[in-house]
């Protein structure tokens, strides 16, 4: 089957969707939602089945899109990421319903989970681009939707307040990208990616890099790296928890790919530039770690420590590609770089399920409202103090194997600037990770009733969480899926 189908049928199941939500009863938008994830694990499965569908001689499709084994990696991991969002949001639907419409009902919800896949259509291009319209383009339906995602719980301040913040800062992102298009475009005389490898030579290398780093600029916001990170612990709060949880996942991975696709000419150029390149990334990889772990230290929200752990993962990620190899004995940069998104997955998911779970039995997302967790429902806090140790990096669980790459891949670079501020960055996440499990079980609560689950979180929070753990002892399943990535 031709590759480039997959995201036509995400993309046209999201419109049918769209058209079928205006004939269902208000009470039961959750079928959208339902409909949602069946059209997306249909796509998981012809994923495995998908070819490149095109020759070579097609210029028109082979210059803008590719489907090599990192590209098949991304679209699986936005499918998955967005049927757990999906997921999410079919927990924390009375949520949505209180702020969107008649709380009694589910009639402003079934829009909502359609976003989710006009999103992940835009990234599973994302994932293919291999031209810098392309790239643009599809950003840009990713961006649009994501805007709509955030500020939809249009009764809440807090999450308009946060669509404004991040549609301005959007924009920006937006107006750098496209300015850094235009000097590597004036500079090479083309958009294409593979032909902008063989066109840099000495002479433009200056115009090249400050095309470059435009583009950085504007990534940068995309993943939530300094210096472009200003909107993630407010939008992280105000959006709705689903919308959070897909945007630090999926947004992010989906960053990282266009990333890989826009530096990888310059790293692999031979020249001067891939000097200069690494330095860039190196610098901007050990700010964002350093910032983000900081930052998190004197936060009382859940929500917004989850925010610049956002922060400081991204920073984590960006090592590897600053350190960038191609040809190694063990993993390639684009191998840790995946390996890290796919446990970054694992723990970010297992984390916001048990926060909707928290949010909805306390009204709250603050870490005080964890407090006395331990006696209130003991197996949901061994999850929870698994989850949160998966996110510190502890040893035994599979967040540890993704900061232990990343920082072997960087010192095998011999990057050690960004791996020194790496260490003081894992020294504060522990402090700030280990305040919540203090507070699960050191602290009372004055409330003693058991913790309402629904069955979508109680299975989900617990299939992650025992893959945090089987990962963490044997992470082999991991490295045969990205064993064709080089």
């Amino acid at each position: 089957m031709p590759s480039y189908l997959l995201e036509i049928i995400v993309l046209v199941g999201g419109l049918v969707l769209l058209l079928l939500e205006a004939f269902t009863s208000p009470k039961r938008k959750s079928s959208i939602a339902i409909g949602a994830i069946s059209i997306l694990c249909f796509s998981l499965i012809l994923l495995f089945f998908a070819d490149k569908g095109f020759s070579d001689k097609n210029v028109e499709l082979t210059r803008f899109y590719a489907f090599d084994p990192l590209a098949r990696f991304f679209k699986l991991f936005t499918i998955v990421a967005t049927i757990l969002a999906l997921l999410l949001a079919l927990d924390h639907r009375k949520v949505l319903s209180k702020f969107t419409a008649n709380p009694g009902s589910e009639d402003g919800t079934g829009e909502y989970y359609c976003l989710f896949l006009f999103a992940c259509a835009g990234m599973m291009w994302m994932a293919s681009a291999k031209d810098l319209v392309s790239l643009f383009v599809s950003l840009e339906l990713t961006t649009i939707t994501s805007y709509i995602l955030v500020g939809y719980m249009r009764r809440n301040v807090g999450s308009l307040e946060a669509g404004v913040k991040f549609l301005i800062l959007g924009a920006l992102s937006t107006g750098f990208l496209v300015y850094g298009i235009a000097w590597i475009y004036g500079a090479t005389g083309t958009t294409d990616l593979a032909l902008i490898s063989e066109r840099i030579t000495e002479q433009n290398s200056t115009y090249l890099l400050f095309g470059l780093a435009l583009i950085l600029v504007s990534l940068a916001f995309k993943v939530g790296a300094v210096p472009m990170h200003l909107w993630v612990p407010d939008v992280y709060q105000g959006a709705p928890t689903p919308t959070t949880a897909f945007l630090s996942v999926a947004s992010k991975a989906s960053g990282f790919a266009i990333a890989i696709r826009v530096t990888e000419p310059f790293l692999n150029s031979g020249t001067d530039l891939a000097g200069k390149t690494t330095f860039i990334l190196a610098i901007l990889a050990g700010a964002t770690i350093l910032f983000g772990n900081l930052a998190a230290i004197p936060q009382k929200n859940f929500k917004r420590l989850l925010a610049y752990s956002s922060i400081a993962n991204a920073g984590f990620i960006l090592l590897p590609i600053a350190a960038w190899q191609t040809a190694s004995d063990e993993l390639t940069s684009k191998q840790v770089i995946a390996f890290y998104l796919t446990i970054y997955l694992i723990m970010t998911f297992a984390a916001f399920f048990i926060l909707a779970v928290i949010h909805r039995n306390t009204g709250s997302d603050e870490i005080s409202a964890f407090e006395g967790l331990g006696k209130r429902d003991p197996i949901l806090a061994f999850m929870a103090a698994i989850t949160i140790g998966a996110l510190a990096g502890l040893p035994l669980t599979a967040g540890f194997w993704g900061k232990f790459l990343a920082f072997k891949t960087a010192i095998d670079a011999g990057l050690w600037f960004p791996v020194s501020l790496g260490f003081i960055g894992v020294a504060a996440g522990f402090y700030y990770y280990f305040q919540i499990i203090r507070a699960m079980y050191w602290r009372s609560s004055l409330d003693s009733d058991p913790m309402e689950i629904r069955p979508i979180a109680s299975r989900s929070i617990a299939g992650l969480a025992t893959l945090l753990v089987v990962l963490g002892f044997w992470p082999q399943p991991i490295y045969w899926i990205l064993q064709n990535i080089s």
